[in-house]
């Protein structure tokens, strides 16, 4: 039995064009193989070419240090001044970042004089002409900053509440920001490594002082296990590597359950939905208390249509307790659902009597696996009232 699926609502402002996703690889000649890494039992891809593909061909991941896609940069806003292309920040910004980059030195074991002075050092106002040499080379070595605390992915976990203590107080979605610009855009150059810093008041551009960037914030991809899974498993374009050993799909198969007790239903349910042309994004059904959203084509061309939530159920249709839902908090999900305008799912993946643990220790096991949707609506009295007084 399948679900009803409903045409999705789209977004009114669209600035990414689509791109088809990731095709299955047909021969080795034409396959495309990205990397990435387990680091503290998260997915990361590291290659800047590598994560714009994965993230632009189907929506994969999330940027570690951004909403959506991984284009966190110093800096949303940027200027032309006195030819160049600078990102602006304000003061209080940049007294931030500076308290940024003196955390991560006194971690480093310096003392509090050396640290001040390299703080001291790194904020001083800079002449245009000085930074115009060192982003045309003339002048290499001196660019760059200070990496903030947790900014290493070796030495965190990535995870989001990690991360959200280092973004901007009031971050904006990667669907309403504008994109930084590229090196040939317009007649100026980039400058790297530099900011713009304005008053926090508005001031005339006479105030406006260029500084160096006292931390350097490098943006990797972070991939679900589903999502990592599809991609070497479903797709064959992606090698995971443990330790800088590639592991094999079986390897990475018991890596994954002994990371997620639900990772077979999980995947079984996220492998049914890419099957069926959605894009599935666990992330951000996490606010609305469910395992995955819906989006047809990808979040920044429509808004999810369905939340979904995952069952396991054996033959007889009865649940093993992943969740135990009441009537009176099915009910709430269902009303919280509603009021984003949005359809409430329930999507069981059924197990066979017959299969064996030792089926379970391998993703063959997912051919034995079945999958039913439910859709829940809410039923309203005074709408039936309605409805009947109209017939």
């Amino acid at each position: 039995m399948q679900a009803d699926f409903r045409p999705p609502k789209r977004r009114t402002r669209v600035r990414e064009q689509y791109e088809g996703p990731l095709p299955v690889s047909q021969t080795p000649e034409d396959s495309v193989q990205f990397r990435a890494e387990i680091i503290n039992q998260h997915v990361l891809v590291w290659d800047p070419e590598h994560i714009d593909r994965i993230h632009s061909q189907g929506y994969f991941g999330k940027g570690i240090l951004s909403r959506a896609r991984p284009d966190h940069s110093i800096s949303d806003q940027w200027q032309h001044h006195e030819g160049l292309f600078l990102p602006v920040v304000t003061q209080s910004r940049y007294d931030e970042l500076l308290r940024w980059a003196g955390a991560s030195l006194s971690a480093q074991g310096l003392d509090e004089q050396a640290v001040g002075q390299t703080l001291l050092t790194l904020s001083q106002p800079l002449e245009m002409e000085d930074v115009r040499k060192e982003v045309e080379g003339d002048d290499p070595g001196r660019g760059g900053g200070v990496s903030p605390p947790d900014a290493d992915p070796e030495q965190n976990s990535c995870s989001e509440s990690d991360v959200n203590a280092h973004q901007d107080p009031d971050p904006i979605s990667d669907q309403d920001s504008e994109a930084v610009p590229g090196p040939d855009q317009g007649h100026s150059v980039p400058a790297q490594g530099f900011v713009l810093v304005v008053p926090d008041s508005e001031a005339c551009d006479d105030t406006l002082v260029v500084r160096r960037t006292p931390v350097s914030l490098t943006e990797f991809l972070q991939l679900s296990l589903e999502e990592a899974f599809f991609l070497v498993y479903s797709l064959g374009c992606l090698s995971v590597y443990l330790h800088q050993e590639p592991l094999s799909v079986i390897r990475l198969w018991e890596e994954f359950c002994s990371l997620r007790h639900d990772f077979v239903t999980s995947f079984a349910a996220y492998h049914h939905f890419r099957s069926r042309g959605w894009i599935p994004k666990g992330g951000s059904g996490a606010k609305y208390g469910v395992d995955f959203m819906l989006y047809r084509k990808g979040p920044p061309f429509y808004h999810a249509s369905y939340s979904v939530v995952v069952e396991r159920a054996d033959d007889a249709f009865r649940g093993t307790g992943l969740r135990r839902f009441s009537w009176r908090s099915l009910s709430a999900l269902s009303r919280i659902t509603a009021n984003v305008s949005k359809e409430l799912m329930m999507c069981y993946i059924i197990y066979p009597a017959d299969l064996s643990q030792a089926e379970l220790d391998s993703p063959v096991c997912l051919s034995k696996l079945k999958v039913q949707e439910v859709i829940v609506s809410r039923w309203v009295s005074s709408r039936e009232r309605a409805e009947q007084d109209d017939i």
